[in-house]
């Protein structure tokens, strides 16, 4: 006799629909409703200008932590410079939290009060 005997699921009256299918009367018909997905919401990470931090810093900061060609950060520095903030770059929130907190750690680390924000694109 073996040892594991498999057993066949019991037969309902001959004619009856197999058990657990769905022309038993009790079936429940799903639809599949389309869900739209949007792209993530996107945020500026912007540079505020004070007196005290160097030009020079500012363009390197924009150059090693947002990837700019040196005139574009030069471009971007005096922007900062006359209007009191630029915009560094556009990011998902995460990243643009990452830049943000980099750019700041650098700037304390260098000993300049340089800000920067990240706000809604």
């Amino acid at each position: 006799m073996p040892l594991f005997a498999q057993q066949s699921p019991p037969a309902g009256p001959p004619g009856a629909p197999p058990p657990g299918s769905e022309e038993g009367g009790n079936s429940t018909t799903l639809e599949r409703v389309a869900q739209k997905t949007e792209p993530p919401r996107l945020y500026q990470v912007l540079m505020l200008n004070d007196d005290f931090t160097p030009m020079e810093f500012v363009v390197m900061v924009l150059q090693e932590y947002f990837r700019h060609d040196l005139d574009t950060a030069t471009q971007i520095m005096l922007k900062i410079h006359h209007e009191g903030r630029g915009v560094c770059g556009v990011f998902t929130k995460d990243v643009a939290a990452t830049k943000v907190e980099m750019v700041l750690a650098a700037a304390r680390r260098a000993g300049h009060p340089l800000q920067c924000i990240m706000e809604a694109a």
